[in-house]
């Protein structure tokens, strides 16, 4: 049976095609990423991460921890600027950094997809060269020493503020940045009550999974529910619901009429009561309850 799994995932580009190979030559070109990606995988290695894949061009890796994942490509931006010069040229690398899903094996090991691997990749295809970029997702969960390592101010402009997260760049050296960025300080978070259980989607724990499956960190018993039925996550826009099953999830809001969610997505706000492949109008002891604090 496979599983899902919130990790940090760093995604490293370091082609040599196109203008390199036309300002350097290919081989010299090659050569050079090749020293780019023995640097990344020795950063990767020194902060405990996990290879996915290692291949020309790309390197992907996976950390538990979001901390270790932005002081790796820290390591690896130094390490990368103190190879020797590429005649005027940057070196070609471009990091990415997202903590989110990722699909898991037969055995529960991650996977080379999911929104984690997704998003990085994303990330990683906007930078710069010598550039690494981190979403908020990954900085809400970093401590205070990994976060001395990003810049304050989330990245402007149209093409930044279309996506879910807010960007940041990540420094090479603690010491660049003094203050925490501004996503960190956000306090708001979403309770939620599952019979006995209570906990809080919030800084700490930014994804929280539905399902019937053991491995949900709420676990739904009604045969009416998907295994992995639905997620709720803390985005730019809110804490956002999205449903992944079968039967759809039924969300009622205080004052409101309840609305059922297939295969999309809804953002919660005030008080409410959620049923997962049932009505939220049911007295079930299987119903979720929510509110914002």
């Amino acid at each position: 049976m496979s599983e899902r799994k919130n990790l940090c995932v760093l995604v490293a580009l370091h082609r040599w095609e196109g203008a390199l190979a036309d300002a350097l030559g290919e081989d010299e070109a090659r050569r050079a990423s090749e020293r780019c990606a023995n640097r990344i995988e020795r950063a990767i290695s020194a902060q405990g991460g996990s290879l996915l894949a290692l291949e020309p061009g790309q390197t992907l890796a996976v950390f538990e921890r979001s901390d270790v994942a932005i002081h790796a490509a820290s390591d690896a931006l130094q390490r990368i600027h103190n190879l020797p010069p590429l005649r005027g040229a940057r070196q070609p690398v471009r990091l990415g950094l997202h903590y989110g899903l990722l699909d898991g094996g037969e055995t529960g090991t991650p996977t080379a997809a999911g929104e984690g691997v997704e998003v990085a990749r994303l990330l990683a295809g906007r930078c710069e060269d010598e550039q690494a970029l981190v979403s908020g997702a990954a900085v809400m969960v970093a401590g205070a020493a990994a976060r001395l390592l990003v810049g304050t101010q989330a990245l402007a402009g149209p093409e930044w503020s279309r996506l879910e997260w807010p960007v940041y760049v990540i420094g090479q050296r603690a010491g660049l940045v003094t203050s925490i960025p501004a996503a960190a300080r956000v306090t708001q978070r979403l309770r939620i009550r599952h019979q006995q259980d209570v906990l809080f989607v919030e800084e700490l724990r930014p994804v929280v999974l539905l399902g019937r499956e053991l491995g949900n960190d709420v676990t739904i018993m009604d045969p009416r529910a998907s295994r992995q039925h639905a997620r709720i996550e803390r985005r730019r826009e809110g804490f956002v619901l999205f449903d992944q099953s079968t039967n759809g999830t039924y969300v009622a809001i205080e004052g409101q009429a309840e609305r059922h969610v297939k295969q999309d997505r809804m953002v919660l706000n005030g008080t409410g009561r959620i049923g997962c492949g049932f009505s939220a109008e049911e007295v079930e002891r299987d119903l979720v309850f929510f509110d914002i604090i």
